[in-house]
């Protein structure tokens, strides 16, 4: 997203972890096609609607560029495009329905799989996978197969994808006589306090920007790194359990403690630049390494730095070194809406933006996204800085993670950030009995989710 497009679409996913949730929809038959609208001719001459969430110039004309090659290829269907779409406003139309009410939506939160399925808000899109001889796993990169669906429903397919990685200061590695970007995160310790040069009670240069409240530093980007398993087989929270999330939050103290402490850091964060501007601290080279998603290169390119820009997969654990090159994914996700009457001509646009290799790549090359079928991330007609290929990689590796989709959306995931925000702080101290506690809290959001 060297465009607008992260500002909205990263904004918009962080928000959206609290979002409650939609109130129940039409439930879908057995079919996955509900009683509303799977019975259309998507032959005959017709109009479906199209809401999604994009809104910059240059991304409202890449959904008109993507619905003209749809339209061409299907001249009796005609789309009529809404933009600049919250999901709460994509809720309100689906629960009235109508005919201005999307059949086909388009979401930047993944973290509302869980209530777009299980409340029936949209179709499954099984039966109409298989009726077109889609396998999804042989189709989609198997982190964005995972988090377009929930218990068993497919209600959602990806709409182009983020992943998530590690932009290095190659000057400022070259000074520090750094030679090559840090594989291991015991190597990565080493290079952010080798590259933090002290100015008194602040910094010249900071390292790294380790705190949960940073740019892109949440729990779910550290954690993509440990592999972890966040719900055990009967649904409940593994977070206790799982070593992986001990190892993770303990990272992140330790760079939290080597570097400063979290007051110190505190200090020097809120004198720095923001996310979205040319002043954010990895452009001006006030910090040395950045956990950060595609869309971050074409925005620090253009501030014109004044140092070269180094693109690598984040750091694994020392003893999952053979797992090097994978990353944390999300992404846009898109569905058809329970209320359409036209679900079958609904299902051909669905089709088409998401599995047709041409659209998808064309798509990706307009938006600057990562393309979201394994087809389209190794088209030739893929066009990107050569450093850009670390995230298509990241994306194509089958050890890249992402977050299940849940009942209540997000809501455990702002439980562990919270935990995160209380740990690194200083205001809880125990771990594992921090940890036992955000388990309890999570699946107690989830009975009464239900």
């Amino acid at each position: 997203m060297p465009t607008a497009t992260p500002g909205v679409t990263r904004a918009t996913r962080k928000a959206a972890l609290a979002l409650t949730a939609s109130a129940v929809l039409l439930t879908a038959a057995c079919t996955g096609q509900s009683d509303a609208g799977a019975t259309d001719d998507p032959a005959k001459d017709t109009t479906i609607n199209f809401w999604h969430a994009w809104s910059a110039p240059n991304e409202v004309a890449a959904v008109k560029s993507l619905v003209a090659g749809f339209e061409k290829a299907h001249p009796n269907i005609h789309v009529h495009i809404v933009g600049n779409m919250t999901d709460d406003k994509i809720n309100q139309a689906l629960r009235a329905g109508g005919g201005d009410a999307p059949d086909v939506i388009s979401s930047f939160t993944t973290n509302n799989v869980g209530k777009f399925c299980s409340s029936g808000a949209l179709i499954d899109l099984g039966p109409f996978l298989e009726k077109a001889g889609i396998d999804p796993a042989r189709t989609f990169p198997k982190a964005m197969n995972e988090y377009t669906r929930f218990d068993g429903d497919r209600c959602t397919v990806p709409l182009l994808g983020d992943a998530y990685g590690l932009y290095y200061n190659k000057t400022a590695f070259a000074k520090a006589g750094i030679e090559q970007p840090p594989k291991t995160w015991s190597e990565f310790e080493a290079d952010a306090k080798r590259l933090t040069v002290p100015a008194g009670d602040s910094y010249k240069q900071l390292g790294f920007m380790p705190d949960y409240h940073g740019w892109e530093t949440t729990t779910e980007h550290y954690f993509g790194q440990f592999s972890p398993t966040y719900f055990a087989a009967d649904g409940k929270s593994n977070v206790a359990e799982d070593p992986a999330f001990k190892q993770g939050f303990a990272l992140q103290k330790r760079l939290v403690d080597e570097l400063g402490g979290f007051r110190k850091l505190e200090r020097f964060r809120s004198t720095l630049g923001d996310e979205w501007g040319a002043k954010h601290p990895f452009h001006t080279g006030q910090v040395a390494m950045q956990l950060d998603g595609e869309w971050r290169l074409g925005m620090a390119e253009q501030a014109k730095p004044k140092f070269e820009i180094g693109v690598a997969p984040l750091p694994v654990p020392d003893d999952q070194k053979d797992q090097y090159g994978k990353g944390y994914i999300t992404g846009t996700i898109t569905g058809i809406a329970a209320t359409s009457r036209k679900q079958n001509a609904a299902w051909e646009f669905v089709k088409y933006i998401s599995t047709d290799t041409d659209a998808v790549v064309g798509f990706a090359n307009d938006i600057h996204n990562v393309p979201s079928t394994l087809a389209a991330l190794k088209s030739p007609r893929l066009k990107y800085d050569p450093r850009f290929k670390t995230f298509l990689d990241i994306a194509a590796d089958p050890d890249s993670t992402t977050t299940p989709a849940s009942l209540n959306g997000g809501q455990y995931l702002v439980t562990l950030q919270q935990l995160g925000y209380d740990y690194e702080s200083g205001r809880v101290t125990g771990l594992t009995a921090g940890l036992k506690k955000a388990a309890a809290q999570i699946d107690t959001d989830i009975a009464q989710a239900k």
